[in-house]
């Protein structure tokens, strides 16, 4: 006896309609992918950005920003990585780079103490003139005031840890977000390790000097009225 004709053409069909679901599949998952999604910076604008990573106390806690760097270096973005205790000099050696031209963009991540340290490094970088385009802090473990400004500042921490969300200050410019990740199962000393966490600071850097050729705030600068330069005098020195 034929078979039915309803189920021969049901099986010619289906290695067809299996090729077309995997299609399917495939471009849901392009479409999808943060990598594949997130555009990578020229290389001029690249090389005009200068990151700066802080590790925590000691230097074998923080060694995700390591890989942070080296990913970083992969796009033609220059970094320094150092501990927080140096965030002073590093912020003399930025300004030295951004006013002799070679830097035109300054991008700061701290993890744990190296998040403590971002807003003294912030305030003395815009009393010297130099503005920041981003700060991202992992895991900031003492309370933190942000008193002036990077352009934007992302605090990702822990909430039912030792992290602590950034307290904004009366008069602060800039944007400031609070981003707690408790229950996705990173720890502090994890953080910076975390496969998503380092995803999600690399597309925030990325996406940053993306922005750079747009102007940015105006910084206080030495020699500017009194008004102007009281948020940077005020910052706190934790």
């Amino acid at each position: 006896m034929r078979p039915n004709g309803r189920h021969t053409a049901g099986a010619s069909q289906l290695p067809a309609i299996r090729v077309w679901a995997m299609c399917l599949l495939l471009l849901s998952a392009v479409a999808m992918s943060p990598t594949t999604a997130r555009a990578a910076p020229s290389q001029a604008a690249a090389a005009t950005t200068h990151v700066y990573l802080l590790r925590g106390v000691l230097n074998i806690f923080s060694l995700g920003l390591d890989t942070i760097g080296a990913r970083l270096e992969a796009q033609g973005i220059p970094v320094t990585v150092a501990n927080f205790v140096s965030w002073s000099s590093l912020a003399n050696e930025a300004a030295t780079a951004y006013r002799a031209g070679r830097v035109k963009t300054i991008i700061l991540v701290g993890h744990s103490s190296g998040a403590t340290a971002l807003p003294d490094m912030i305030a003395k970088l815009n009393q010297l003139g130099v503005p920041v385009k981003l700060a991202i802090g992992l895991d900031s473990v003492f309370k933190t005031r942000l008193s002036t400004g990077a352009e934007r500042y992302i605090n990702i921490y822990i909430g039912d840890g030792p992290g602590e969300p950034v307290r904004p200050a009366a008069g602060l410019r800039g944007k400031l977000d609070n981003v707690d990740v408790r229950g996705t199962g990173v720890g502090h000393i994890s953080i910076d390790k975390n496969e998503a966490i380092q995803r999600r600071v690399i597309a925030e850097i990325d996406a940053a000097i993306m922005r750079s050729r747009a102007p940015a705030p105006v910084a206080a600068e030495p020699g500017a009225p009194r008004q102007a330069r009281s948020a940077a005098a005020a910052a706190p020195r934790n």
